[in-house]
């Protein structure tokens, strides 16, 4: 069976990242945008990571310009706008394509899954530590929801 751990992945550096890296911990991926009108959940995915990181907790961002072209910097311009305007943290990766015919491999595992397609920058995908998905959530299900607290809280 597939899991999250069988793909790599490029870091917004260009290097190239075998996902089983994060196998044992929980993961909450989500397709991220700098022009965004949720591009302010950038602050509460930090805060989110910050307060579970120890509990082995990730974020992982994978900034893409599929919706309304608000991505439309490279990798650099983007590491510099996440590091100076939200101190983020987390794990960023390469700009990627979430949805249409050149899907990128993690996201065609991460849709098929939950049968759902992203619809929009900031959709969610949570990740239990055997790298299973377990839940999917729109954009406007922030950071700090309760429900999304209690639904990592659940997976350690």
């Amino acid at each position: 069976m597939t899991t999250l751990f069988d793909f790599s992945v490029k870091n917004i550096d260009g290097q190239e990242i075998k996902l089983s890296d994060y196998q044992g911990k929980v993961a909450l991926i989500v397709n991220v945008a700098s022009q965004c009108g949720y591009t302010p959940q950038y602050k509460g995915l930090e805060a989110l990571y910050k307060t579970y990181k120890d509990q082995g907790f990730v974020v992982l961002g994978f900034p893409s310009n599929d919706f309304g072209a608000q991505e439309p910097g490279s990798e650099e311009q983007i590491k510099q706008f996440c590091g100076l305007k939200y101190d983020v943290t987390f794990d960023m990766f390469s700009k990627v394509k979430v949805k249409g015919a050149a899907k990128v491999d993690v996201y065609k595992y991460l849709t098929e899954a939950t049968k759902a397609e992203v619809q929009w920058n900031f959709n969610k995908f949570l990740v239990d530590k055997s790298g299973n998905v377990v839940k999917y959530y729109a954009s406007g299900v922030s950071p700090d929801s309760p429900e999304l607290k209690k639904d990592i809280e659940a997976l350690f």
